[in-house]
């Protein structure tokens, strides 16, 4: 568990088992709002899957006391204090008991000797259960600094938190190291992979108990692979290479503006330790590509550009980045052959951007980010989610999701009912997990924060919590021993023009 997490848990427990011996009780005399309680985290009437770890709130705003009472079905709980803290065995009785209904919630608020009860709301409870796990890379802004960062993993059912890999175990002085796109296979923690650039870098593959550092760097690829996506079942990753730069705005509200002047994609097998390209146009910028889960489909973004040679292709490029115009695309693939099918048009934004095509398990829902240009959408205060059926062809902005601020970095939850996005919601500046439930039509519900034993607690951490998946357990290696195979040197790729059989 993390350390200041433990430390404040264990604080709201005890405080909440002493107000409970001390028999915390409903005030007898107070004053009636029509007006739901202003509470953080905002959980006033969200859609929560039955295992997710306690709900705790607190007033925000100035507030002496404040007591609640959660109520399902017989079961009742009444916790009082500065802040709401629900004991999780009792959360775990009112969670079963409201299965596919809801626990009310009452919020009596004492201000100046005078309590008020303000209108009560709902934490709806449904059936669906959500993948016990999550990872992120947890990063200050990279206007500030890129080495102290870690991937962290934390349990959803509690609040049990751990480091995957700390960037600084391999970074001396002026040798720094920048970690980056874990990802697994099918949730598999078993079957996960990592990027380490810089001093010691490499790509780390943990597969089935074997780790490995290879260096995908060749004169037939633009770079190492970056952004990964796992075959469903073969032992297969495709990335996109990318010749990434980024520019920093003195006026413009987005601080930062991350871009490829080239991308492309490739494909590199596990066992073999074969990579080969897959689409290489000089004109298009592909990226962010993702398996369709029956793992017969590629889909990915790109964007067309052309360079008129009169400047150095970064000053152009960063000269003409509002030109640039995402679209989404996918490309056949047969398993048995291992072979791609030519690239065909899914959506076209027109005039704005579409980015991070992510397809639910089930196959017909595709969620994207949409922005007025590019293709690092989390630094773009104008981007959002949406959803395309690809049943039926109907494309939505997912307003019941969005916020005024930045929207991105999605994943789908295993058994395709909930989804994980990266928010700036609150304050414009760091990006903090949310869930939502996604029900059979592709309707989501309100979206909620993830729960911390101390409910101001993402406000006090000062770090951005980028790329969220879904893990069917947690990783179990130890950061240390990827750290030894970091250190080691990494295993050259064979490239090869096609792929193998």
């Amino acid at each position: 568990m993390n350390r200041k997490n433990n430390i404040f848990y264990f604080i709201f427990s005890c405080a909440a088992a002493l107000l409970s011996a001390c028999g915390v009780q409903i005030p007898q005399q107070f004053d009636e709002s029509n007006e739901l309680p202003a509470i953080y985290p905002d959980y006033t009437n969200v859609t929560v899957p039955i295992n997710i770890a306690p709900l705790t709130f607190q007033i925000d705003g100035d507030a002496d006391a404040v007591v609640a009472r959660l109520t399902a079905g017989d079961e009742e709980l009444i916790c009082g204090g500065s802040k709401v803290h629900p004991d999780a065995d009792d959360w775990q009785r009112l969670a079963e008991s409201a299965k596919g209904s809801a626990i009310s919630v009452e919020v009596y608020v004492e201000s100046e000797d005078e309590w008020t009860r303000f209108k009560p709301f709902n934490i709806y409870v449904s059936p669906d259960s959500i993948d016990p796990y999550i990872s992120y890379r947890l990063i200050s802004p990279s206007y500030v600094t890129y080495e102290e960062l870690t991937i962290n993993q934390r349990c959803l059912e509690n609040y049990d938190e751990s480091v995957i890999y700390d960037n600084m175990l391999c970074s001396e002085g002026a040798n720094g190291q920048c970690i980056n796109c874990h990802n697994y296979q099918q949730y598999n923690p078993d079957r996960m992979q990592f990027h380490a650039r810089q001093n010691q870098g490499g790509t780390v593959i943990a597969y089935d108990g074997n780790i490995r550092k290879i260096g995908m760097r060749n004169d037939s690829l633009l770079s190492a692979g970056v952004y990964p996506t796992w075959h469903p079942w073969l032992p297969l990753i495709v990335y996109s290479t990318n010749l990434t730069g980024q520019i920093f705005h003195s006026v413009d509200p987005n601080k930062i503006e991350v871009f490829d002047t080239e991308s492309d994609l490739i494909a590199y097998d596990v066992e073999k330790n074969e990579v080969t390209n897959i689409e290489c146009d000089p004109a298009e910028l592909e990226c962010f590509p993702f398996w369709a889960p029956d793992g017969k489909a590629l889909y990915y973004c790109s964007a067309h550009f052309e360079y008129r040679d009169t400047i150095d292709h970064g000053k152009e490029f960063v000269t003409r980045t509002e030109e640039v115009k995402y679209q989404l695309y996918r490309k056949s693939f047969d398993p048995a052959t291992l072979t791609f099918g030519p690239r065909e048009l899914v959506f076209s934004a027109d005039s704005l951007s579409a980015t991070l095509p992510r397809i639910s398990p089930d196959g017909r829902y595709l969620m994207f980010t949409l922005a007025k240009s590019g293709v690092f959408h989390i630094w773009h205060h104008d981007a959002d989610l949406w959803m395309l059926d690809l049943q039926t062809g109907e494309v939505r902005n997912i307003e019941e999701i969005n916020s005024p601020d930045t929207e991105s970095y999605h994943s789908w939850s295993s058994n395709g009912r909930w989804v994980v996005f990266s928010s700036r919601r609150y304050d414009g500046n760091y990006t903090r997990p949310f869930f939502a439930h996604i029900d059979q039509n592709g309707k989501a519900g309100k979206p909620f924060e993830l729960p911390s034993a101390d409910p101001d607690y993402h406000r006090q951490f000062l770090k951005s919590y980028n790329v969220p998946e879904f893990m069917r357990g947690p990783v179990t290696i130890r950061p240390q021993q990827f750290a030894e195979v970091l250190k080691q040197d990494a295993t050259p790729v064979k490239y090869v023009g096609r792929l193998q059989k």
